[in-house]
């Protein structure tokens, strides 16, 4: 068997798991009253299948496709708007947006955030700029989000880990304890957006007195610098 047969095949294996756990998704939907804890639980294993698939096509395309024309060049269906952007903040400090909510991570971190997150690092270095390298770090995740477009609450049920997993080894040396540290915040806004500084942790006090407006920054997470 040749390999991209090989390939196709096992897509479609994991196409069809999808299918039978969306039927059984359906056979759940059809009862008067589905535990919630049991509805969730279905609805997050599809998701990860969804998520897995997604990320095994992306790399079956990049394998086999030419490249004349074709996949990563100047596809048919227009770039999805959902990913984000990745830009530096005037203090060397690397801003990367996701314009979507971190997932929920009650039964694994999410692999789609992660592969997104490595992605927008791989644009951003395709356009010529430069990664920065981090030796200690404060990761800040801030989520800005209004009451009615959020459905988790607790810190502790947000995928964050799929964020300091995309980054190890290419931003800091590793996503321990003594070399990235962790500051998780929201704030209430009309948008659904993430925001996420990856900055040295020496700057850490230099950053919240941005954030809170202590400095001459006019738009903190829009670019308005005036330092």
């Amino acid at each position: 068997m040749n390999e991209l047969k090989k390939d196709i095949e096992q897509m479609q294996g994991l196409t069809q798991g999808i299918v039978r756990q969306t039927e059984s998704l359906a056979a759940l939907a059809g009862q008067d009253m589905p535990a919630p804890e049991k509805l969730q639980k279905h609805l997050e294993l599809i998701s990860g299948r969804f998520e897995h698939s997604a990320i095994a096509m992306r790399k079956l395309c990049e394998k086999h496709c030419p490249g004349a024309g074709g996949y990563g060049s100047f596809p048919d269906l227009p770039r999805m708007e959902i990913a984000g952007s990745v830009e530096q903040f005037g203090y060397g400090w690397l801003h990367i947006q996701l314009n979507t909510l971190l997932p929920h991570c009650r039964y694994r971190p999410s692999e789609w955030l992660s592969d997104t997150v490595r992605r927008l690092l791989d644009d951003y270095e395709a356009g010529g700029s430069k990664l920065p390298f981090f030796q200690q770090a404060l990761l800040v995740i801030d989520e800005h989000c209004g009451v009615d477009g959020r459905h988790i609450f607790d810190q502790d049920n947000k995928g964050w880990k799929a964020v300091s997993n995309a980054i190890k080894g290419r931003l800091v040396p590793d996503d321990d304890q003594f070399t990235l540290a962790l500051a998780l915040i929201a704030e209430k806004s009309e948008l659904n957006v993430c925001h996420i500084t990856l900055l040295d942790r020496s700057d850490a006090a230099d950053f919240f007195a941005v954030r809170s407006g202590d400095y001459a920054v006019t738009d903190f997470y829009g670019g308005g610098w005036e330092h």
